[in-house]
Formats: structure tokens, sequence, C-alpha cells
């Protein structure tokens, strides 16, 4: 019984914390970007708009059905993986005690008038990072084959939705997990050793405070079935919902496109960069 207790619990976490994807506020102003991008933008009548939204095709497809279970796999499987896999807090002490060991970075002057800067620069630097690595993390699972082994499960997704994000393959929930405990060890140390203990995250909700915008709005509509585009300039800063649609599509010409996950800038500079103009998806999934 304690068992299946902390699995609802888990499962309640994900849909009522502010630091999770699915957080029940980001769903709802998911919904409502949605009707306002269907109503407003492409004149649609609010029945349509409705039935376009809770499309029962997609919710109800077999593989929606399957996103479903694999979220209660994959949580089941973490339960028993967590305590074994390495911490941001391991990682952040060996970092921190190898910057005690070089003499190229030194710690500044408390005293510095700037310092009230510094949780916006922690908290803009840190999502910069964590973006940064989920690009390569993203990249180097399509580009390597035994890591594509793994990822293609994601991609196996004929319908999308917001819960799609957890259709993936129990190694890459782990693969993530110590990339996001790299992430968050290598930068907590840095900059707990060069400005001490003035650091600290600015957020909403208990939630990192770009994390929670990006969240709000429309994170979750990159894995939907609603084509929401940028203007062209704007898709070669930040990856729209309908660019990540194109990275899901299964026409050749957009494999290995769009592995960036909030910005394009990455993409962009790598050359995996895909807008949306002119390229339209039919078709989600793989060969």
């Amino acid at each position: 019984m304690e068992f299946i207790t902390q699995i609802i619990d888990t499962i309640y976490e994900n849909f009522f914390d502010p630091k999770k994807r699915v957080f029940v506020g980001y769903l709802f102003s998911a919904i409502f970007i949605s009707f306002f991008w269907l109503c407003i933008v492409k004149k649609k009548t609010l029945k349509e708009c409705f039935y376009k939204i809770f499309d029962k095709k997609v919710f109800l497809s077999k593989s929606a059905k399957a996103d479903y279970i694999l979220f209660i796999i994959n949580i089941i499987i973490l339960m028993f993986l967590s305590p074994i896999l390495i911490t941001q807090l391991a990682i952040a002490t060996v970092v921190f005690e190898y910057l005690h060991s070089q003499t190229f970075l030194t710690p500044i002057d408390a005293s510095l008038q700037y310092l009230w800067l510094i949780p916006y620069f922690f908290t803009i630097s840190y999502f910069v990072l964590d973006d940064l690595t989920k690009f390569i993390t993203h990249a180097l699972m399509h580009k390597i084959p035994i890591l594509w082994e793994i990822h293609k499960t994601h991609h196996s997704a004929r319908t999308l939705t917001p819960i799609t994000i957890f259709r993936t393959h129990p190694l890459e929930g782990v693969i993530f997990v110590i990339r996001s405990a790299l992430t968050q060890g290598v930068v907590i140390a840095l900059f707990f050793y060069i400005y001490g203990d003035n650091i600290t995250f600015i957020t909403i909700l208990g939630a990192n405070l770009l994390s929670f915008w990006f969240h709000l709005l429309g994170s979750n509509l990159r894995h939907s079935h609603i084509w929401i585009n940028y203007w062209n300039w704007l898709e070669k800063i930040f990856i729209s919902p309908a660019q990540h649609q194109i990275h899901h599509s299964i026409k050749k010409e957009h494999y290995n496109k769009n592995f960036g996950v909030t910005f394009a800038i990455w993409d962009y500079i790598f050359g995996t960069l895909c807008t949306s103009k002119d390229n339209l998806v039919n078709k989600f999934g793989i060969t």
C-alpha cells in the first residue's frame, strides 16, 4: 500500500508542482494560448477551437494511451533508480573541491556593489547552460546509433500530447537525470566558489524564473497537435511549437532538425535549424 501511495504522490507532484513541465497551471496556459491562436489568429469559431484542442482522436489514440502507460512505468522505474543515481550535491562537491586546488579563478570581494545582480546572473546562467546541455544530449541521442535505439521510443509517438514528454525509454530518463545533476552541480559549485553564499535562484512559486515563463508561455504546445509558429526571424532565436513538431515529423527533410528546447540559436550555430516556413508536418513518428 505504501508503494501505491508513493506512486500516486509522484503523479500528483508532476501535475501540482510548478517546477514540473505538466503543472496544471502550465497546461491551462497552453489551452488559453491555443484558444487565442485558433480564434484570433486563425479566425475559427469557439466551437471549432474546442473540438480542435480537445480532439479525442488525439488524446484517446493508441499512441496517446501508450504515453500514459509509459508515464506510470517510468515513474515506478525511477523510484527504484533515484537513490543510486549521482546527485547535483555530489557533483557540486567534487567541482567545488577542484576549484580550491586551482588558481585561475578566485573568489571576489563580497562587498562589491553589484552583488544584488548575482542572483539574476546565476538564474540566467543556469537556464542557458541547462538548455545548451539539453541540446547537446538530445543531438547525441540522434547521432549515436546506440543512443538512438533508446531515444526512438520517444519518436515512435504517432500523435503528440503534453504527456508525450514522458514517452521515453527508462535509460533515457536516467541519462537526462544525470545531465541535469551535472549541469546544476557545475553551475552551483562555480558560482558558490566565486561569489560565496550570495547566490540564490530567482524563482516564481519555487520554479526558476525563466523556466516558469518558458512553461507558462506554451512549452506544452511543443508536444501537441496545435500548429503554432513564430515569425521566421524569431524562430532563429527561440524554438516554436511548430518547430518541435517538425522535429517529430516523419519527412526525411526534417530528420535531425531542431534539437533545441528553448533556444534555436544552438541549432542555428550547428546547422540543424529548420524554421516552420514552408515546412508543414503531416505525420509524426518513425518509419
